[in-house]
This record gives C-alpha cells, sequence and structure tokens, in this order.
C-alpha cells in the first residue's frame, strides 16, 4: 500500500517511490508540507517554494526541474485558469482613478481631464477651471491645483521636457511613459517603446497599452502577437476601457462570444458607451440575455454619473462656449 498526497479535495498517488514505514502508509500529508518531487517535508531548516500555479511545492530548484515533466501539463491548465479569473475580474475604476482635488471619479474621456507635467497628477476640468478661474479673479500667479508649482515655467516642450526629465530620474512611471510618447511623436519608436516598456514594468496601465499597440504594428520592434495580448490584457486589468473593449472586439470576430459579453460587460460597467452598444448587438444575436444589458446599463449610467459635479459642469460650459480646450500641462496622447 502507498502512501497518498492530499492535493485540495482530490488524493493522489505519492510522487516518491522510497518504501516507508506501516505507520507513514497510513498518514495523510498535505501537499503544501511536502516536495512534489522527492517527498521532503517542510521543517525548520526546509523552507519549500510554491510553483507558479500554486498547486504543489519543492524544495529546491533541481526538484522542481525533475518534476517538470510530470506537472506541465496541470501548471499550465492551472496558470491559464488563473489568468482568466484575473483577467475577467471587474476593476474597482478606470486606470484613470479619482481626480486628487475633488477625490470624484475621472471621466474615462481624456479631454475632461489635464495632466500636470510639474508633478504628474490627473486633475478634473473642473477643478483646474475652477483654480484658474479664482487665481484670475484675485490676479494672482498661475500654479498647478495640486502641488502649487508655478505653471507659467510651462510654455513650451522643452520647458515640459526638462520638467519631466526630473521626475524620470524619480522612476516616476507616469513621466516615463509621457517622454516616451515624445519620442514616439518625433517617429522614434525604438527609443518610444523603451521608454513605454520600463513604465509598464512600473505599473502604469497606459504605458502596458501602448506597448501593446506598438508590438502589434511592429514599431519600434517586430510584431509580437504574445507581447501583444500580454500588454493589452494587463492594460485591461488595470483598468484601460480601450484595452477591455478592444479584448472584447477580438474575441466577438473569433466567435468567442461568451468571452466577448464579459469583456463588454466590463467596459461598459466602467462607462465606456460603444462596450455598451456591443452588448445590446450580442442581445439581438442571441449570445447576451436580456438581463446582461440591462444590468450593463444601470452601471454604465452610474459611472457617467459618478463623474459629474457642478464644477465640471461649468467647466464643460465655459470650454463649449468660447471653444477653448483645458490647457494641456503635458504632451498630447498617441
Amino acid at each position: 500500500m502507498q502512501a497518498t498526497l492530499l492535493l485540495g479535495a482530490t488524493t493522489v498517488k505519492s510522487l516518491f517511490n522510497n518504501t516507508m514505514s506501516s505507520e507513514a502508509e497510513e498518514e495523510v500529508v498535505a501537499a503544501d508540507e511536502v516536495c512534489a518531487s522527492c517527498g521532503t517535508t517542510a521543517v525548520d531548516d526546509v523552507k519549500l517554494k510554491k510553483c507558479a500555479c500554486d498547486l504543489v511545492k519543492y524544495c529546491s530548484v533541481a526538484c522542481q526541474k525533475n518534476h517538470r515533466s510530470q506537472h506541465k501539463k496541470a501548471c499550465k491548465k492551472r496558470l491559464a485558469e488563473l489568468r482568466d479569473n484575473n483577467l475577467f475580474e471587474q476593476p474597482d475604476s478606470s486606470c484613470y482613478g479619482e481626480c486628487p482635488i475633488c477625490c470624484l471619479p475621472q471621466s474615462i474621456d481624456p479631454s475632461k481631464s489635464v495632466l500636470m507635467s510639474c508633478c504628474s497628477q490627473l486633475i478634473c476640468n473642473g477643478c483646474d477651471y475652477v483654480n484658474q478661474k479664482r487665481e484670475s479673479e484675485a490676479g494672482l500667479q498661475r500654479k498647478c491645483v495640486f502641488c502649487r508649482e508655478p505653471v507659467t515655467s510651462f510654455k513650451s516642450d522643452e520647458e515640459i521636457m526638462k520638467h519631466l526629465m526630473k521626475r524620470v530620474k524619480k522612476n516616476c512611471p507616469v513621466a516615463i511613459r509621457e517622454v516616451g510618447k515624445t519620442h514616439y511623436r518625433k517617429g522614434d519608436h525604438e527609443t518610444a517603446l523603451k521608454y513605454y516598456v520600463k513604465a509598464a514594468e512600473l505599473g502604469d496601465v497606459d504605458a502596458h497599452y501602448n506597448s501593446s499597440v506598438m508590438h502589434l504594428n511592429g514599431q519600434g520592434v517586430e510584431k509580437d502577437v504574445k507581447k501583444y495580448t500580454y500588454y493589452m490584457e494587463e492594460a485591461a486589468i488595470g483598468g484601460e476601457p480601450n484595452a477591455r473593449h478592444y479584448l472584447g472586439m477580438i474575441e466577438r470576430n473569433n466567435g468567442r462570444y461568451e468571452r466577448a459579453r464579459r469583456h463588454f460587460i466590463i467596459a461598459a460597467n466602467l462607462g465606456y458607451h460603444d462596450s455598451l452598444n456591443y452588448i445590446k448587438k450580442l442581445h439581438t444575436e442571441g449570445h447576451a440575455s436580456k438581463e446582461d444589458y440591462e444590468g450593463a446599463l444601470r452601471a454604465y449610467q452610474a459611472a457617467m454619473e459618478a463623474t459629474k459635479s457642478p464644477e465640471r459642469e461649468q467647466a464643460e460650459v465655459y470650454y463649449e462656449a468660447f471653444k477653448v480646450k483645458p490647457e494641456n500641462k503635458c504632451l498630447e496622447l498617441i
């Protein structure tokens, strides 16, 4: 009779071949307490490390390599499941987060906020407008509403770049991404991609999206479908609505309607109107239920309502009436 290991709720045969005593044969050992390859039990002087799939543990790299052929299939399957679980989890908010001044959710429309190059903060138009109005009426010097840096020093791209580079040296992902954009606009795609990848490594969601697009189009690098997919999914996981909608379109075009439906619902919940329309299309085609569309519509309306404020409405009226665009303290998006 062979000893057994308990993998979650599943009992499997022992992976080690050594003969055990009758007492040991009767003992059931939890899988996370022994090395899946040699059976070494975790004790004070033996530390077991989890496999990436989180199903088994190993006492050494050698044991992990020795067990790879047996574990490879289950590992890949579990990793794919974990990736999907992560991919289809509804983010708490879009990648734009909240305005640091009024603490309301930012609109996913980039024209309704401004990025301050002095502090790399994204400020909603309402807070920026009210601040400018207050300073103008009081005859005060124009300053950033967040860090209070004088804005008059940022009148040219050169001045903006100089300030951004100071933040790049401090490993600010937003500044690194924005410097990448300046190189992209100049046609230096190779350098742009280096900045995007660096910013993505530091967690910048927009940089993930831009890196994906460049790997898809072969800009500054050879076309790479794996990296394109990875960066696009990372952007979607981080709450980038364009990336999420794009993944939904890919799945729909490939006939994977269930996955497309889930992507579109997540994007609609973030306030992405095109995704809401595609849920309606999936409903008319029989790939989404009436409840799916109604639920997405309510979530979409709630997301839009959450971004509203009297100050933002005042700013919109002002910019529309005088055809004035919010002063962009940084550089244009790609």
